[in-house]
């Protein structure tokens, strides 16, 4: 008998979760495979997949905490770093923009600065935890690591999903030119790729 048959009626196991979960990974596996890629066809692919990663989210079920000891963190400094510096080689001067839904902004009387690599790095950072303790497939440690991910929707990386893709709109139906490059399925240069498991 296989897990899901064990606990069919279990959240992690709904369809709503297991497609968020698969949204998620063609997100973190697009962003380790963008280097070189050219701008307009990275910020389409990025106007696509962070609409449908905020809905999926927003429609995984509700789970109670397995209480277990602490999910492992699989996304170092350095990698997020290579994440967010790769991001910025693509979209380049459009990186930076004005941001006024952000925290700060309580105290500021002028906009804050914000940029699209940091906001799709951050993004990454917690869908790409979440799925390494969920190919576990340990059923508590799947649990909580979407319950923990969840948390950081509402508080943190949904808004900053958001904020990325109003930036992203606004630069892809501006009248600015965008550099085209080519979409590709596989990559062929081993520096286009974020090596994640040697740290």
């Amino acid at each position: 008998m296989s897990v899901s048959e064990e606990y069919p009626q279990h959240p992690v196991y709904d369809k709503n979760t297991i497609e968020f979960v698969t949204v998620a990974a063609e997100y973190c596996s697009f962003i380790e495979r963008c280097g070189g890629m050219g701008e307009r066809v990275f910020l389409d692919k990025m106007s696509k997949l962070l609409p449908l990663l905020y809905l999926k989210m927003s429609l995984v079920p509700d789970m109670d905490t397995c209480s277990i000891s602490d999910l492992t963190t699989y996304v170092s400094e350095r990698q997020y770093d290579a994440v967010r510096e790769q991001i910025q080689s693509i979209v380049g001067e459009h990186d930076e923009y004005l941001e006024v839904f952000q925290e700060d902004m309580k105290y500021s009387d002028t906009p804050i600065v914000a940029s699209i690599s940091e906001n799709l790095a951050d993004v990454y950072q917690q869908l790409r935890d979440m799925i390494g303790n969920f190919q576990s497939a340990d059923l508590a440690i799947m649990n909580d690591s979407l319950i923990t991910c969840a948390e950081e929707f509402r508080g943190y990386w949904g808004q900053s999903a958001l904020n990325a893709l109003r930036a992203i709109h606004n630069v892809l139906y501006s009248d600015e030119e965008l550099s085209e490059g080519e979409e590709r399925e596989e990559l062929d240069d081993e520096q286009n790729e974020v090596d994640f498991f040697n740290d």
